[in-house]
């Protein structure tokens, strides 16, 4: 295995469900130079030293990085000298990117190897015809990132400084860059299905190049050994399929209460049996299916206690600085009492995944689309195009095998009036819609997180509800049950957005956001906020969160809840813990608030019995 220290900065290897031996990372300090107008090819950036350094990868608005430029820039240029090893010479060498925000193209040794639109999903490049194995040649990045272009962006600011709900903003490399020797004919990234009503995984992998002759072979693996293996002819098939059938007494279904992960291996053989390719891989055993309202694991209800987890760090802003933050957040969430998070609008580096996979923590996936609209009648820079569908399905496709992934939802808080015509709004979140129910039949898509649904076939529905008082957000869903929920009315005219709820699995998916900062709270007036007049102590945060909290558990056709938010951010002041992540609260209090059966698994556990 190739020798990665940790002398550089995240050192660990990026992707955990598909890992090959050698690789070489190349996080560290990288030449650097900020572009505010995107004149540096002209001015000739691409072939010359560059004017500073910056620490890959860290964004250079952020501390970390070495730069903390916080101003407007449209493209950042980045150079380093890349080296590949010498015995990696007759093998195929790619270079990754975890992400680049948000338009990326690449020169290795003076030659463009390719180019990458949108700044939340990962991309790759061969470059082997542009290295020299054994030496040094030099690799440049270029890196545009518009502040008031129409693209996706999540939760960064069109402002200078962080207002309302939208933070710092993150330009160019925001995670892990890193070479890896790839065979001539190689394994691409398989998608494995679990099956549980089988007892088996459905595994398809993709091919790269055939070899006449060659055959797969994938074997399933548990704390005791082999479990099960498949072989397949290779040369006949882009993408051959197997079926790994698992033995009864050694199915072990994946839950949060026991996330366990069998080991997979894929080999490709040539005809003379010669490896041509090895990959190492895991799965989780589970299932998700819905009944009536409720949505099922393994086929059991269960409570979906949620928390919005924004993914911001105070001194990496979307980068966490080491692999143990990302665990971190994970246990503070559990600690809590909550099963899962809604990954709000921001796409998590697979490292996070890869601890919900294994920590057993409940996870819907999202896209970082936040600020669409479609103003009738006028020109709006706020208006989805198709990088939004085609960045989407990167992310589905990277992040599908994950076990931890239990629904996706491609857009949140999605503005279009329902008007007499349909919108490039609508276009763009049906084809969204459409194309994540092409990719994935196995999970549960929901067309928009709050405000305008628009999508009849949404296998969810939803509504954001900020009401402070426990009462009163009881009155908002009491006619849930007989099929007329609270539905998010237009902010400026009250009039519907949305098509009719049809008896869909129905959640809360954002409330709360109690307005709480201890340092503040003797103060007249604060810097931050939070949902709702401020509460006066810690008493009666405790009385509101368990008011609330008692309202969506005990409604017997809720099947879950997210509640706003996990940490503070910025100048939002209503996290359950610091933004630096330090404890505000009793937590074992918050937790015991959750720490009981909800209606809806009472109700479903008395019709099952």
């Amino acid at each position: 295995m190739t020798d990665n220290t940790t002398a550089i900065p995240r050192p660990e290897y990026p992707r955990p469900q598909f890992r090959r031996d050698d690789w070489v990372n190349l996080n560290g300090t990288w030449g650097f130079e900020i572009d505010r107008s995107d004149t540096g090819l002209e001015r000739g950036l691409r072939d010359s030293a560059l004017s500073g350094q910056i620490v890959v990868p860290f964004a250079p608005e952020s501390t970390l990085s070495g730069i903390g430029d916080l101003d407007f820039y449209n493209a950042v240029w980045y150079r380093r000298s890349l080296h590949v090893p010498a015995e990696w010479k007759g093998s195929r060498v790619v270079l990754h990117f975890g992400a680049v925000d948000h338009d990326a193209t690449v020169w290795v040794n003076d030659v463009e190897v390719g180019r990458h639109r949108g700044g939340f999903s990962s991309f790759s490049f061969d470059v082997t015809d542009s290295v020299r194995f054994g030496a040094e040649v030099p690799l440049v990045v270029r890196a545009r990132d518009e502040p008031h272009a129409p693209q996706a962006r999540g939760k960064q600011s069109r402002t200078y400084t962080p207002t309302g709900a939208h933070y710092w903003r993150t330009t160019g490399i925001w995670q892990t860059v890193w070479i890896e020797r790839v065979p001539e004919t190689s394994i691409r990234r398989p998608r494995i299905t679990p099956n549980v009503a089988a007892g088996s995984f459905d595994v398809e992998v993709p091919l790269s190049g055939i070899s006449r002759g060659a055959r797969l072979m994938v074997a399933v693996s548990d704390a005791e050994g082999e479990v099960s293996r498949a072989e397949v002819r290779a040369d006949l098939d882009l993408a051959p399929r197997v079926t790994l059938s698992l033995p009864e007494g050694r199915q072990r279904l994946w839950s949060p209460s026991d996330p366990y992960l069998y080991d997979v291996r894929f080999e490709l053989r040539g005809s003379d049996g010669n490896l041509l390719d090895a990959v190492d891989s895991y799965a989780g055993l589970r299932s998700v299916s819905i009944t009536g309202k409720a949505i099922r694991l393994n086929g059991e209800v269960v409570f979906q206690k949620l928390v919005l987890d924004q993914g911001y760090y105070p001194d990496g802003l979307m980068t966490a600085q080491s692999d143990a933050d990302l665990v971190r957040d994970i246990e503070l969430s559990l600690a809590a009492g909550f099963n899962g998070a809604r990954l709000h609008q921001k796409v998590f580096e697979e490292r996070f995944l890869y601890h919900a996979d294994r920590m057993g923590y409940l996870v819907w996936g999202e896209f970082g689309d936040w600020g669409c609209n479609s103003r009738e009648g006028e020109a709006s820079n706020q208006q989805p195009d198709a990088s939004f569908i085609q960045e989407w399905l990167e992310v589905v496709e990277r992040d599908y095998s994950h076990p931890s992934i239990i629904g996706w939802c491609p857009m949140n808080e999605t503005w279009q009036a329902y008007g007499d015509r349909i919108t490039v709004l609508d276009d763009v979140m049906r084809g969204m819609f459409l194309a994540t129910k092409a990719l994935d039949t196995s999970r549960p898509v929901l067309d928009t997180s709050g405000y305008a649904h628009r999508v009849p076939e949404s296998d969810v529905f939803d509504s954001h509800q900020y009401e402070q008082e426990p009462q009163l957000l009881a009155e908002h869903f009491a006619r849930l049950s007989e099929g007329d929920p609270f539905v998010n009315p237009s902010p400026t005219t009250g009039e519907s957005w949305s098509i009719p709820y049809a008896g869909q699995p129905f959640f809360v998916s954002e409330f709360g956001g109690i307005w709480w900062n201890a340092a503040e709270a003797q103060k007249a007036e604060s810097s931050g906020w939070g949902y709702g007049e401020r509460v006066r102590n810690i008493d009666e945060f405790y009385a509101r969160f368990e008011g609330q909290v008692a309202v969506l558990m005990d409604h017997p056709d809720m099947f879950g809840y997210c509640y706003t938010q996990l940490t503070d951010v910025f100048q939002e002041q209503n996290g359950l813990y610091n933004f630096d992540r330090s404890d505000k609260f009793d937590i074992d209090r918050i937790r015991e608030a959750q720490d009981r059966p909800a209606a809806i698994e009472q109700k479903y556990a008395e019709r099952d019995e």
